[in-house]
């Protein structure tokens, strides 16, 4: 009897597995036919991955800048007093932190600590300003390429 419960039990499995293998090979034919997309659908899948990334963009572009705080902006504890270019890409900055002046050495690679120093009794607070800002300067070189265009060919 051992044998025979073993034989049935082969013979199921056998039974499974070729019933399963030929479900397994005509899904295919009905999924090709049924599953195939249209121009339309395929064009309306890639537009609306295209919104959900581009809103995931949004969306975690807001959430940094909401949870960055004052790190992005401007801070009051911090401000720019002066500074002057020594070199190509070398320059000294004295900046102002909480009533005390640090002057500062910039390269391109680093920024060193040059010295110390209290905040002078005598200096203002007024902001310095930075340079004039380029969309003024391509305006003024604009107009001055015209005014010499039309002085030739008058």
């Amino acid at each position: 009897m051992p044998g025979a419960c073993l034989l049935s039990a082969l013979l199921a499995m056998l039974l499974s597995t070729s019933a399963w293998a030929a479900t397994a090979m005509s899904a295919p034919a009905a999924l090709a036919v049924a599953g195939s997309p249209t121009p339309f659908s395929s064009l309306l899948q890639v537009i609306l991955g295209l919104a959900v990334v581009l809103g995931a963009i949004v969306g975690l572009a807001w959430l940094f800048r909401r949870m960055s705080g004052g790190m992005l902006g401007g801070s009051n504890r911090l401000r720019v007093v002066s500074g002057v270019l020594v070199g190509q890409r070398e320059k000294v900055v004295i900046v102002e932190l909480e009533g005390e002046w640090l002057v500062l050495g910039v390269t391109s690679h680093s920024v060193n600590l040059l010295t110390k120093m209290d905040r002078p009794p005598d200096a203002g607070s007024e902001i310095v300003q930075p340079g004039e800002p380029f969309a003024r300067w391509l305006k003024a070189a604009m107009d001055k390429g015209r005014q010499k265009s039309e002085v030739v060919n008058k």
